[in-house]
């Protein structure tokens, strides 16, 4: 029993930070219809981010708080310079010029960082752990990164649903230039949209240094996992994109333990698996 518990806790904790990373990435393909294959860099960004900044203010929490503008800058810059040509061009050319930043940004990573991993450490009042049950228990840090997450995702569902911004956001999705005729600027909508996807890829990586460390290529995994999100969510869904990033977590985490040598494919079988019963995704658009 204690072995089920501590899984299902593993797995959660996974599926919510790979779904703050995945709805940046469900966010800037669905409404913008960007490829970004630099994504997962943006994760790795927000890693070494955590790393300076927590030698700076000496608290990851901290970090946090002045590492998400620095990310959310980063976006708008990114996308003035690179992604706002990319809008009217083919998937190809998105392709392209996404794996060149890529490259960009590893590099930046070596030159600036280094090639070592670098541990982070957790806040020295969240670094013990707590006991849940009679022989378990769990650590704390982990419980608060899976409660910010869960906090996140529930800002991020209001915004999008209820406020006059992701109302804006969800008409610039589905006509453009009707958003326009009314007076609004559509590429500022989409600025926003791809900064904000860079800062909760970077917000991902920052709350999960103390766990992963900091290392050259952290963000491959994440790349290659918040695509996987997006086919099984449905293109544009963040409802999607949160319920897929949990069955991803706990699948992954149940199939380590029970069936080891199938760990590193069962979560793309549950991928072919989805796109046979639904090839929209769960939640997608048919």
């Amino acid at each position: 029993m204690s072995l089920i518990l501590i899984q299902a806790l593993n797995g959660l904790q996974t599926g919510l930070v790979i779904f703050l990373a995945a709805s940046g990435l469900t966010l800037v393909f669905g409404i913008l219809g960007v490829i970004n294959l630099s994504h997962g860099s943006f994760y790795m960004i927000g890693a070494y981010l955590a790393l300076s900044l927590t030698g700076m203010f000496g608290d990851v929490f901290l970090a946090l708080v002045a590492g998400i503008p620095l990310a959310f800058l980063l976006g708008l810059a990114i996308e003035w310079l690179f992604i706002r040509h990319l809008y009217d061009r083919d998937h190809l050319q998105q392709v392209l010029l996404t794996f060149a930043l890529i490259l960009i940004f590893n590099e930046f990573q070596q030159v600036v960082w280094g090639s070592y991993p670098h541990s982070i450490p957790a806040p020295s009042y969240l670094a013990h752990s707590v006991r849940l049950t009679e022989g378990l228990s769990y650590p704390v840090y982990r419980l608060a990164l899976m409660a910010i997450c869960v906090a996140l995702a529930i800002s991020m569902a209001l915004i999008i649903q209820k406020t006059r911004i992701g109302r804006l956001i969800r008409a610039a999705e589905s006509n453009r230039e009707m958003v326009e005729a009314l007076g609004f600027d559509s590429r500022l909508i989409f600025r926003m949209v791809f900064a904000t996807g860079v800062a909760l890829a970077a917000t991902a990586g920052m709350l999960a240094a103390p766990i992963e460390s900091a290392y050259p290529g952290i963000g491959d995994r994440v790349l290659i996992i918040s695509f996987v999100v997006v086919v099984i969510g449905g293109i544009g869904s963040v409802r999607g994109a949160f319920i897929g990033s949990l069955l991803i977590g706990l699948t992954d985490a149940f199939g380590k333990v029970f069936l080891p040598q199938f760990s590193s494919i069962i979560i793309y079988a549950l991928m072919a698996l989805v796109l046979v019963i639904r090839p929209a995704g769960l939640f997608g658009r048919a």
